[in-house]
């Protein structure tokens, strides 16, 4: 069995970081007990995984074959 590891595309590692970071906010955001901690959640994190998610279809769509 021949396993050979490629590097992950630049097209996908920016909507994968974006993705990331999304999480990562709303997860602080729950753990934050304040009113401000809904707007984190709500606004910035929609926004970066919202990002993340067009981004990664847009890759998918514009590959040149």
């Amino acid at each position: 069995m021949n396993t050979e590891w490629t590097a992950i595309p630049p097209s996908l590692r920016v909507p994968g970081i974006l993705l990331i970071l999304g999480l990562a906010i709303e997860l602080i955001s729950l753990l934050w007990n304040k009113p401000l901690a809904f707007i984190l959640f709500a606004f910035v994190g929609g926004a970066f995984l919202l990002a993340g998610i067009l981004l990664y279809l847009y890759s998918l769509v514009s590959v040149r074959g």
